[in-house]
């Protein structure tokens, strides 16, 4: 294994020190990549959150009047609370050739290493520019990398391509699934518990469409479609969290609960949610409302993020194999803002370091070889700019 260069772990524990967590302001660490990069004579473009407590950056190293390759990632992170963590999450601490630390493997270690290749990016950028793309807020539904691209849809040039950094072991990721998120709230009529039959209960007939999104889950398993290149190779129903009711002696009047679909990008999600909402609204409720008129069931969406669908063949896909040394791709269940961005024209695919199967954990780490192979990648893509 190559060592990891000073200039990269410095950095990582650079940015792991910020908390970036979700919830609190990204700000702190995106002043912090401003300031590095007007160091370097680049000026970088934020794109706020409409409070002006976020925001996303956008940075173009190498020539501004020509789309480049964009390197993007997520600043924010997952909450530490509850988890058993035995070491400081916000500190790096190195143990048995890891680095760990909260966001080591999603995904700062990434932007890291994107931030201590930029004076390489800079020297070797004399006709294909690299771009930064740093957003806020991915993990609670990819909402930062929307403003940023409509920020980049008014701009006169912006990059031919992208590159997300998510951890994938540093494979080539060139498909993954889609994620909409439904609440479904229920509303009916409050009694005594003793007179059930002249109430209408809420939690009663939540369950019911619960059972129905059950079911619609276990057809998918059986029926398809499919694409065997998942380790979940159909499309998915699953409901996460159910609330309702005051007292067991009270009929609840009141319930909801929270559901998605994790889908093949093949496949349209609106056809599932279609069903849910038909069997709802034609089967339930008339039901509800036998008993009490002004039952009702409404629906809203929470959030959702497009799946990935990347040809093997394109130019993007080519690169990245071209920079990582491999022959082949991969496909991932979980999602990221890569199907966003080639949803908007910057066709992108997935390749980072680090395995997903450490991120949100307690004690979450990057293994050093693969921040020793995201540096070869890095290496390499000095080489192809330098070349054209």
């Amino acid at each position: 294994m190559s060592p990891v260069s000073a200039d990269s772990r410095e950095m990582i524990e650079r940015l792991i020190a910020f908390d970036t967590t979700s919830r609190n302001s990204n700000l702190e660490l995106i002043d912090f990549v401003r300031d590095y990069l007007r160091g370097l004579g680049v000026e970088s473009e934020l794109v706020h959150d409409p409070s002006g407590t976020k925001a996303n950056l956008y940075a173009t190293l190498g020539p501004s009047d020509r789309g480049g390759i964009a390197l993007s990632g997520h600043t924010d992170v997952v909450p530490v609370d509850g988890q058993a963590w035995t070491r400081d999450p916000w500190k790096v601490v190195e143990q048995d050739g890891k680095l760990y630390g909260r966001g080591t493997c999603d995904m700062k270690a990434f932007i890291a290493i994107c931030l201590a290749y930029a004076p390489r990016f800079l020297e070797q950028a004399k006709a294909l520019p690299v771009h930064f793309c740093f957003t806020y807020d991915e993990e609670v539904g990819c909402l930062g990398v929307r403003p940023l691209l409509e920020h980049l849809a008014s701009k006169p040039v912006r990059p031919r391509m992208a590159i997300i950094g998510e951890p994938t072991s540093m494979q080539v990721v060139n498909a993954h699934k889609g994620k909409l998120s439904m609440a479904a709230r229920f509303h009916g009529l409050e009694c005594h518990s003793s007179l059930a039959p002249h109430g209408v209960n809420a939690i009663e007939y939540a369950a019911r469409l619960i059972v129905m999104l059950s079911d619609l889950g276990r057809r998918k398993a059986k029926e398809g479609p499919f694409d065997r290149a998942y380790d979940v190779p159909y499309s998915t129903a699953h409901t996460g969290t159910i609330e309702g009711g005051t007292a067991l002696n009270i009929v609840p009047k009141d319930c909801h609960f929270e559901f998605e679909f994790r889908y093949l990008p093949t496949e349209d999600p609106r056809g599932l949610l279609q069903e849910v909402v038909d069997y709802a609204h034609q089967e339930l409720l008339p039901q509800m409302r036998e008993v009490f008129p002004e039952a009702g069931i409404d629906f809203e969406e929470t959030s959702t993020f497009s799946g990935l669908n990347i040809p093997e063949d394109h130019e993007v896909v080519q690169l990245a194999k071209a920079l990582t040394g491999a022959n082949s791709t991969t496909k991932v269940a979980f999602g990221t803002e890569a199907g966003l961005i080639s949803e908007a024209g910057i066709p992108a695919v997935v390749c980072g370091p680090g395995d997903i199967e450490q991120a949100h954990k307690p004690d979450e780490f990057i293994a050093l070889d693969q921040i020793a192979q995201c540096e070869a990648f890095m290496d390499r893509l000095c080489e192809k700019i330098a070349r054209n």
